[in-house]
């Protein structure tokens, strides 16, 4: 009995405190407790939220059977239970709510996966993707931690990834803001979110509190309800509160036909509007955010085959009657019953038909009743009035279903039932991503007045008998009426009344019949403005830096008339559907117009995974229009063929779904491009699945534009794509009904610019037409025509937009051709023309007109400081020129191959006479020199292919940054400019003169042109710092903004061109790159603070459409950086850097991002590139080690090599970083993990030896003279290993074809030759009197071996008795390969910023020598082989002597030309040539000393033609004759010999002799191979052939004549030599002319030949473009080179 009572009292204490308990859960706001103050009434609380509250271990309160809705007479509860209870209960409630309520009801961390799942669905996530996160076991605190990194790594595309993480953001935002709302949400902050409804009612008392408390709910939504529920990324649909028309529906569940009749027609639905909102709450969760989107009915009695349902769209309630005409509604779900027999499931349908058929009839209205939308009876998650489906196997069981209307009316009324009940519609229902067939079955009933005037029907519904296995019949005819939303029976006592009023109904009917046949006025759209709306967002004009995406379907030939605004739009690619398009579609049009490529879907796939910018290359999608035949191309040879819709959906829409991905996710940040659908023809479903991918890549329909021109292609379109998107949404987006011709006509209209063609100058001083197919087949060019500008709409443009575009320039941004246009015009001031334009037109004027030597390709050089202006200049020279010359700036992305070919026909093109073509400007701005010389070579050969020319066919003007222009100037005077921030008196009135100017111009804010500002004032440090200073006064150091401006300013300053793109600036300050309005371009400016918005600009890459950001000047970049570092070291700064993932994870701009982060850590100064020095480490680096500390330096460097994807080059600057700093077991470790990443690079190998090389010299330097004999043991250990280095170094190097890295060459020798000295300071090794080390020499050539050294260095020895040849071999590979190359520099370990630094090698000659004697002079020490080796032991000591006085090589050898000291040269020279034997022909040398041998005598005769050591010249030529009749390899520089001692003679070689043209012809064609193999592909300035000798007057000896005995006879500097030879000045020379000989040939197609002892000979010409075209006659300077022949100065004979 205790028992009971305690349950009795548990029971009054919460039906006493339901409001008190309301207040607990869900605060004390009254609202809260109007919208749940049903919710302790509700089942929750009457059944399992007893057990729930009360089964508690310990508690007397235990009952499973026993609920709150039990009454007993005992209604009292002591205040006792009431204190001990209150705690408990709450403690209860809470926890039932916590546990068992769905996600809005819980804490963010007690959501499993079920609940992160509907959250997902809720925000509209892609179902893949929620399954990938479930499998993932992502629950709420997995949620709260997700990042950018684990979502990508799941595959997840950006879009998706940019809505998870706004949307939790939000959430956890909102759950924060409300933590202290209230006892209950302080443990719980998300309960106020949402409305907790109850589900089942049990009893009738239930019921009417539930209904009634409901209506207090839907009478009284509050604005907080819908914020809670946007707060928790869940859309709220339009009938989410209850209606009056739910209130009174009634909707029946007739899944079994009763037997008995009366109960069927009595039977009240058991269902309120409590429960529809219990169930609308719950399906909330159940379904996506897309299924409370509401759909439209079908028209009625419109059987339109285009009109389809989308699964889970929700109609409008069920109605009543209206107005007769409009129907009443009636939905069944029909599920159960789709899938029962064909009789059974006949008799069901017929059953709800008639019956709702009849009821219709009667009371004279309209309806429709459908089958597969869900009615309010079953509770299965689903919402009232949503769209399931139901599949149908064969429509014909519904279709004879209907034949039961003739057992079922009476028979004078079955033609009138068959007239008004209409045959069933089957209105398929679609799915996005579905391939599963369900349909809507409606019928129609219409009532028409003619027909059931004065009738009524009583009909005998069909019921199956499961007992009789057949169809009974209602015995009683019953007559049904509509009563609100449902079909009832009419009442007995009722009938009367009803047949009464049929009259008055029929007349109704009549009138609602007459009123509805009446045409009402069809107000037609305005189209023209909805038009100029989508497409100019309001303006007055197009945007024309929009690009667009074209989806079009086959055109006919009318449409084909009317599609010129296409032609005339920036059109990035095409999805064509038409296979014929090519044969005679829109293809075959637009290419008339355009250049295009053309692709199939697949090409899209990027199978061969290259990063964006290589697969965008290798597309060609920004050189050309990009035309995607996504259903194949009927013309087409190869496989890809049209298919039908199932296969293509089977086979091509995977490669749909890359495509557009790629596009959306890669190329283009939303907000730069439309996609425009312009429906032609019938539409298929493949086109749909195309909107739909862009639908859903591009998060919506603010950049998606549909035109039809025919409402049925819209309709089947829009009802297909619905699946997507509603309706009402893409009407509003779409152009339908209207003309094609009116759509150009009006387009057209809006375009900033008119039709006009553009023009070009030609060599009669006329013009000549260009039309836009020409110009996109020169792609690589930026043409400047004559008339540029001139089709643009000036009176378009208002007086605000000028001088925005005025503004713009001279905030910083480049100068572009409309400023220049704007100011010939007069409509804005002149563009100010500093002094050194006037210094380019006087040189371009000479190269033009001058008396110069004319070459087919010109150079004229800007070098300008940054910020002063050069880049103006040089496009004043084009705009200038622009009607004299064909003018073009050379888009540098493209290869040399094209923008030379481009060059060429630009020049030919509209030309009758070639030879006076006008010539060719090319603007080429911020170049390096490789592929500046690559360029000047293509274009060379390719013009000197064509004609001879009477001045330059083309002129480079190279604009380049340099911060030490005058240097580089004065370097070349005659064809260089230098530009600087110092401005003349003239200039400086000029900008003052500008700026009043400007300040007058209404809404002027000097920050406008704040860098033009600046360069008024020259840059001045002073200046820059005081602004800067005032700058960031009160600047908010924490803000994200201001990390910005800082890593902007770090990039900026250190990395030269560098910038940060606008969608990476954006998604760090989480402006996101995607937004629901076309505000994008505000969002960013907006959200700046005001130091930033002053000196932040934005500039558009030409290559892609992403904006970047950069900081106006280096300079303010600099001092931004030098007075935050107060508070923020560069260091940190770095650091912080390297640690944003969002900037580092961003997808679009990304490979330029990553390549600006590398050159801040990586990229040395170089005075090669303009920079002030040559940096052992990029400036950064070094900065931070100068003004920190080398420590922070390395903490950085080894961040990014952990953030940047482990970069085997960062680990290798550890290792330079580490060694420089002597922290060899460091340096030893990283330079072993850059290995590990790149075991083949030459560069990485040649880093590692150079760690051992370092760590060599300092403990040598260190412990020399104290060292014991295991530290000498780890010496020479660590030298060995440092050659070992080196060595495969150089064996890496020979495969690696597009660099050439000979420092392992270089470091074998120095360290081979430090081991040697230190070796030779040991007491094991002891020297003899004369200085010399015989012990240490034999050891190293014999097996002998000390006893004290035998066992410590057992390890040792094979290695160190290799030492002497490893030298050896590394000299002689270096000898050789300095005798390719033109400088003493070696150029090419100038500009690899990988290589390493040694200070020798940028003089290598002088190098060799003498490492080369002090090489020699260990191995020139008498000592004992053995009698047997006796002969050995000699020639190797005289190889050693010949060594020591510098002629060991060829190179060294040559080098006694360059002795400013002649006599000191000729004795060192007659001296080696005596260590050789008296007659080498009898006593045969080795192969490499008689290339030497001959090499002294011709510098011998070169220096001192009369000396006595010297042989006979055909003496030599027989020493030579081994390198010809041997077929063994030689050296190169044997068969160079060959060609200067079998070169005619005319002396020796009067009669012909065809076995001297063949040993002289052979010599060359080896050579050219070998030279071929070793300059690899390699840039041309780095292979300049290098002319050592030339032909001379004279015979034998005398008539060599070495290249530096010709520059004794040029008069002036260093430089001024340089630039005779270069300019060919050299030949004018009278003295040169008198020693040299001028060899005659012949030309022949552009080949140069000449007469050797009996056949031709082919000659290279030094200049390609200086072989006259055609047959001539020339003469020439021949030059010898281990290239060949070559020939300089050819001139025609007259």
């Amino acid at each position: 009995m205790g028992g009971d009572l305690d349950k009795f009292r548990a029971h009054f204490w919460v039906e006493e405190r339901k409001d008190s308990l309301s207040r607990t859960l869900l605060g004390t706001s009254p609202h809260k407790r109007t919208r749940h103050g049903g919710l302790l009434a509700s089942p929750v609380i009457n059944s399992s939220f007893h057990n729930q509250i009360f089964d508690c271990k310990g508690k007397s309160f235990l009952s499973q059977n026993w609920s709150f809705s039990e009454r007993t007479s005992e209604q009292t509860a002591s205040p006792l239970l009431q204190l001990e209870s209150d705690q408990f209960l709450r403690k209860r409630i809470n926890y039932f709510f916590y546990k068992k309520m769905d996600y809005k009801t819980l804490p963010l961390a007690e959501w499993n996966e079920s609940h992160v799942r509907c959250w997902l669905e809720s925000i509209g996530i892609k179902k893949e993707y929620v399954e990938k996160l479930c499998e993932e076991e992502v629950t709420g605190p997995v949620l709260r931690e997700l990042d950018e990194p684990f979502l990508k790594s799941m595959g997840m595309k950006g879009g998706q990834i940019h809505i998870i993480t706004r949307k939790r953001n939000e959430l956890l935002e909102h759950l924060q803001k409300n933590t202290g709302v209230g006892s209950a949400q302080a443990d719980n902050p998300s309960i106020k979110a949402s409305e907790v409804l109850g589900s089942d009612i049990t009893t009738n008392d239930d019921k009417k509190r539930v209904k009634n408390r409901n209506s207090a709910v839907s009478d009284a939504p509050t604005e907080e309800t819908d914020s809670d529920l946007k707060a928790l990324g869940i859309k709220q649909p339009e009938s989410f509160h209850v209606t009056p028309y739910q209130k009174g529906s009634a909707e029946t569940d007739n899944s079994g036909a009763d037997e008995e009749t009366g109960k069927e027609h009595t039977e009240k639905t058991k269902f309120t509007s409590c429960r529809r909102g219990s169930r609308k709450s719950h399906s909330l969760h159940e379904n996506t955010a897309e299924s409370l989107t509401l759909s439209k009915f079908r028209q009625f009695k419109n059987e339109d085959i285009n009109f389809k349902y989308v699964k889970n769209r929700i109609l409008a309630p069920e109605t009543g009657v209206i107005d007769l005409i409009t129907p009443c509604h009636e939905y069944k779900s029909f599920t159960t019953a789709a899938k029962l027999d064909r009789q059974r499931l006949q008799a069901k349908f017929a059953y709800e038909v008639i019956r709702y058929a009849s009821a219709c009839m009667n009371v004279r209205t309209n309806g429709t009743i459908h089958f597969g939308v869900m009615d309010s009876v079953e509770d299965k998650g689903w919402k009232h009035g949503q769209i399931a489906g139901i599949p149908v196997k064969d429509r014909d069981i519904y279709v004879d279903a209907l034949d039961y209307i003739e057992k079922c009316f009476e028979p004078s009324k079955q033609e009138a039932a068959r007239n008004c009940i209409h045959p069933p519609i089957f209105t398929e229902v679609i799915q996005k991503d579905s391939q599963e067939q369900y349909f809507v079955i409606e019928v129609d009933i219409e009532p028409s007045s003619s027909i059931v005037k004065g009738k009524i029907f009583q009909v005998r519904l069909p019921r199956f008998n499961e007992q009789s296995n057949k169809v009974n019949f209602d015995k009683i005819p019953v007559l049904y009426h509509r009563v609100g939303t449902k079909s009832e029976p009419v009442q007995s006592e009722e009938l009367v009344a009803f047949i009464q009023g049929l009259q008055e109904k029929d007349v109704r009917r009549e009138k609602a019949e007459s009123s509805s046949s009446e045409d009402p006025m069809e107000i037609s759209e305005n189209l023209g403005r909805k038009l100029s709306v989508l497409f100019t967002d309001g303006k007055n004009y197009m945007n024309d830096s929009l690009l667009y995406i074209l989806v079009t379907n086959s055109c006919g030939k009318e449409d084909l008339k009317s599609v010129n605004f296409l032609m005339r739009m920036n059109i990035f690619c095409v999805f064509d559907f038409d296979e014929d398009s090519n044969v005679s579609g829109l293809y075959a049009k637009y290419k008339e117009h355009h250049e295009t490529r053309s692709h199939f879907l697949q090409n899209y796939a990027n199978e061969s995974k290259m990063s964006t910018t290589e697969f965008q290359k290798h597309l060609g999608l920004f050189d050309h229009t990009s035309w995607i035949f996504c259903n194949g191309r009927s013309d087409f040879l190869g496989d890809e063929k049209p298919c039908d819709e199932d296969t293509w959906i089977r086979t091509k829409k995977k490669y749909l779904k890359k495509a557009v991905s790629f596009i959306c996710d890669e190329i283009f940040p939303k907000g730069s491009f439309v996609v425009l659908f312009l429906l032609s023809s019938p539409v298929e479903k493949p086109i749909v699945d195309t909107f739909q991918e862009f639908y859903s890549e591009m998060n919506g329909m603010d950049y998606i534009i549909c035109i039809a021109e025919s409402k049925e292609n819209y309709e089947k379109w829009a009802n297909l794509a619905q699946a997507s998107c509603s309706i009402e949404t893409l009407e509003q987006r779409s152009i339908v009904g209207m003309k094609l011709s009116h759509v150009d006509a009006t387009i057209q209209n809006m375009m900033p610019s008119t039709i006009c063609p553009r023009r070009l100058p030609v060599s009669t001083r006329g013009l000549c037409v260009l039309p836009t197919l020409e110009e996109e087949k020169m792609s690589s060019l930026e043409i400047l025509c004559a008339d540029q500008c001139d089709d643009i709409k000036l009176d378009l443009l208002s007086t605000k937009e000028i001088q925005e575009i005025e503004r713009t320039f001279y905030q910083g941004r480049k100068v572009s051709w409309k400023n220049f246009w704007l100011a010939d015009k007069g409509s804005c001031g002149e563009v100010i023309e500093r002094e050194a334009c006037a210094e380019v037109h006087k040189i371009l004027d000479d190269i033009l007109h001058g008396n110069r030597i004319r070459y087919s390709v010109a150079k004229l050089k800007i070098f300008h400081q940054p910020g002063s202006g050069g880049s103006t200049i040089a496009r004043q020279v084009l705009w200038k020129r622009r009607k004299d010359l064909r003018c073009a700036v050379v888009k540098s992305s493209y290869p040399i191959a094209s923008v030379s070919k481009h060059a060429v026909n630009f020049r030919d093109y509209d030309e009758n006479d070639m030879r006076n073509s006008l010539p060719v400007l090319l603007l080429v701005e911020d170049y390096d020199e490789d592929y500046l010389d690559e360029l000047k070579n293509h274009l060379a050969a390719m013009a000197t292919r064509r004609s001879h020319f009477s001045k330059p066919c083309f002129i480079l003007l190279c604009c380049k940054r340099s911060n030490v222009p005058e240097k580089l100037c004065k370097a070349s005077p005659l064809d260089t400019v230098a530009v600087t921030h110092k401005l003349t008196d003239q200039e400086k009135h000029l900008f003052k003169t500008k700026i009043e100017k400007l300040k007058k111009q209404k809404d002027f804010k000097p920050e406008f042109i704040l860098t033009f500002v600046l360069m008024s004032e020259e840059f001045n440090e002073t200046y820059v710092r005081e602004f800067v200073e005032h700058l960031l006064q009160g600047i908010d150091l924490s803000s994200p903004v201001t990390n910005l401006m800082k890593y902007v300013a770090l990039l900026n300053f250190y990395v030269h061109n560098s910038y940060i793109s606008l969608s990476h600036c954006e998604a760090f300050l989480g402006l996101g790159a995607y937004t629901e309005k076309r505000v994008r371009e505000y969002d960013f400016q907006n959200n700046l603070s005001e130091q930033a918005r002053v000196i932040f600009i934005e500039l558009r890459e030409n290559t892609t459409c992403i904006s970047s950001v950069h900081i106006i000047h280096y300079l303010v970049a600099k001092e931004i950086l030098h007075q935050l570092s107060g508070s923020q070291p560069q260091s940190q700064i770095a650091m912080k850097l390297l640690q944003e993932k969002v900037l580092l994870n961003h997808r679009f701009g990304r490979e330029e991002f990553m390549k600006f982060i590398r050159d801040l850590f990586i990229r040395r100064d170089k005075k090669s590139r303009g920079d002030n020095t040559d940096s052992l480490f990029s400036p950064f680096i070094e900065h931070v080690c100068k003004v920190e500390d080398s420590e922070k330096a390395i903490e950085i460097l080894k961040t990014g090599y952990e953030c940047l994807g482990k970069d085997a080059f960062f680990a290798q600057q550890l290792a330079r970083l580490h060694y420089n700093h002597e922290k060899f077991e460091d340096a030893e470790y990283w330079a072993g993990v850059a290995k590990s990443h790149l075991p083949n690079d030459s560069f990485i190998l040649d880093t590692e030896g150079q760690v051992y090389r370092k760590w060599f010299s300092f403990t040598v330097d260190k412990k020399m003279h104290e060292a014991t004999p295991s530290e000498v043991i780890e010496m020479i250990e660590i030298a060995l290993k440092a050659m070992k280095c080196f060595r495969a170094a150089q064996q890496a190097a020979k495969s690696e074809i597009d660099s050439m890295n000979n420092a392992g060459y270089f470091g074998e020798v120095e360290v081979g030759c430090r081991l040697l000295k230190l070796l030779s300071t040991l007491d094991v090794f002891p020297r003899n009197t004369q200085g010399e080390h015989p012990e240490l020499v034999r050891y190293l050539l014999t097996d002998y071996i000390p006893e004290e050294i035998k066992k410590p260095w057992g390890k040792l020895h094979s290695r160190l008795k290799g030492l002497r040849q490893n030298i050896y071999n590394a000299l002689d590979w270096i000898s050789e390969d300095l005798s390719y190359f033109q400088t003493d520099k070696n150029q090419e370990k100038q500009d690899e910023d990988t290589k390493e630094e040694k200070e020798e090698v940028y003089k290598p000659r002088k190098w060799l020598k003498r490492q080369s004697e002090v090489y020699a002079k260990f191995f020139t020490s008498e000592y004992s082989m053995g009698e047997n080796n006796a002969e050995s032991e000699t020639q190797l000591i005289r190889r050693m002597n010949i060594y020591k006085y510098g002629g060991g090589s060829v190179t060294t050898i040559l080098s006694f030309l360059t002795d400013s000291k002649e006599k000191r040269s000729v004795e060192k020279l007659e001296k080696i040539i005596a260590f050789y034997p008296a007659d080498p022909q009898k006593e045969r040398l080795e192969d490499i000393d008689l290339i030497n041998y001959i090499f002294c005598h011709i510098t011998l005769a070169c220096l001192s033609s009369g000396s006595s050591k010297l042989l006979p010249f055909q003496t030599l030529r027989e020493l030579s004759n081994r390198f010809f009749k041997q077929r063994t390899a030689f050296p190169a520089s044997a068969h160079f010999l060959l060609t200067l001692l079998y070169w005619p003679d005319d002396a020796l070689d009067k009669e012909p002799n065809s076995d001297k043209d063949d040993i002289l012809i052979s010599a060359l064609q080896t050579m050219k191979r070998m030279h071929d193999i070793k300059v690899k592909n390699i840039a041309p300035r780095k292979k300049k052939i290098y002319t050592h000798f030339f032909l001379g007057k004279g015979s034998g000896l005398r008539k060599i004549m070495h290249k530096t005995r010709i520059d004794k006879l040029i008069d002036g500097s260093l430089n001024d030599r340089r630039m005779k030879w270069q300019h060919g000045d050299v030949w004018n020379i009278g003295k040169i002319r008198d020693v040299l000989r001028r060899v005659s040939g012949w030309t022949e197609n552009g080949k140069l030949f000449v007469q050797g002892h009996v056949g031709q000979i082919h000659i290279v010409a030094l200049h390609y473009d200086s072989v006259p075209q055609g047959n001539e006659n020339v003469t020439f300077y021949l030059g010898f080179s281990f290239n060949g022949l070559v020939a300089h100065d050819i001139q025609v004979n007259k």
